[in-house]
């Protein structure tokens, strides 16, 4: 007779376990489990470590270009490719302060819980038919509880900083968070229902003749709002307005702990413009003339890249928004017509059905 593993052991062993038994390319060039873990492991560092720092140095030069300067021209020479990176050594020999009134064990492992769901993220995102670390039958099931987990190191950051400022921003992020996750979740539950199943590759399949953008425009653009106040980014900044409240949940922090904040927000943009790629513009599906002549990878790459690029651009078009105003558009707003596009989805289903 064998138990099965129940609670967090449980749940570790049968994702340890579900590695081995993918499809994709590394599985096929190796069958030893730990060659294939090790490998995998390797891959997905190497992107989570990489895509933020060209999102960020995109993030540098977009913005002065959009406002008639230079931006980073000189580490690294060309263009100042290597200014993150100098930014990084910066970062890492700044002296790390720890508020005497602090909690400094949750202190420390704020950055930690913020910055690991995004990076958790990219082990079920597919970047082609055979190009993923796994492919979960509940992956957008997965992927939209993952995300939840960085409000948790927000607020662990902004109470333990013991700054009232810090505990304010913290709040407003946490109430702005949980506003917007729902709408956020009632869109994938559309292209779910379309789709007929939970797995991101499965979805990513499922438009093979038409993205879903094209069926579910409402809940593209819905999706795209959410994914903005989930990041913080402009319009809704609010939890982080510098001109009130110093720099939110984030004032007491110093040196490497407040990169991996900065990493984390990067990295968040790479995860939500990835998820709606795979949602919303058919993953590494292609469009039907050149899908067949284009990698899936580089449709996949491309369609990042561009959301993240309409991500930055607002940083410097839109004004900020008041948090009252911010709180009531979720309720009043996007929940209702998030509503409304689930209960046309179904009818349309069954209908053609």
């Amino acid at each position: 007779m064998t138990l099965a593993p129940t609670g967090l052991t449980g749940l570790a062993v049968s994702a340890v376990l579900a590695v081995s038994k993918t499809g994709n390319f590394v599985t096929d060039l190796t069958s030893n489990f730990w060659v294939d873990l090790i490998v995998k492991i390797v891959l997905l560092m190497g992107f989570i470590l990489t895509a933020p720092l060209v999102v960020g140095y995109m993030e540098h030069k977009v913005l002065a270009h959009m406002q008639h300067r230079l931006g980073p021209m000189y580490a690294g020479r060309f263009h100042g490719w290597a200014q993150l990176i100098a930014d990084g050594v910066k970062f890492v020999q700044k002296e790390d302060v720890i508020p005497r009134a602090a909690d400094s064990w949750v202190f420390t492992l704020a950055p930690a819980v913020v910055l690991v769901p995004y990076m958790a993220i990219f082990v079920v995102i597919p970047f082609s038919k055979t190009i993923w670390a796994e492919n979960l039958d509940v992956g957008i099931f997965y992927v939209l509880a993952i995300t939840a987990v960085s409000v948790v190191g927000i607020l662990m950051a902004g109470w333990a900083s013991a700054n009232k400022f810090s505990l304010i921003g913290a709040l407003r992020a946490a109430g702005q968070l949980i506003a917007y996750e729902l709408p956020m979740i009632l869109t994938a539950v559309a292209v779910v229902m379309q789709a007929g199943t939970l797995s991101l590759v499965g979805i990513s399949e499922a438009q093979h003749h038409y993205w879903y953008v094209l069926t579910q425009p409402v809940g593209f653009l819905i999706f795209l709002i959410a994914s903005l106040a989930e990041l913080t980014r402009p319009p809704f900044d609010m939890p982080i307005a510098d001109s009130e409240i110093i720099f939110g949940a984030y004032t007491e922090y110093t040196g490497l702990k407040f990169a991996f904040f900065l990493l984390a927000e990067y990295a968040g943009i790479v995860a939500f413009s990835a998820i709606a790629s795979v949602l919303f513009l058919g993953g590494y599906q292609g469009i039907p003339v050149l899908g067949r002549v284009i990698p899936g990878f580089f449709w996949m790459s491309a369609k990042i890249g561009a959301l993240s690029f309409f991500i930055i651009w607002l940083r410097a078009t839109y004004p900020r928004l008041r948090e009252d105003q911010l709180q009531r558009f979720s309720w009043v707003v996007l929940i209702p017509v998030a509503l409304v596009d689930i209960m046309v989805t179904g009818v349309v289903k069954v209908a053609v059905k």
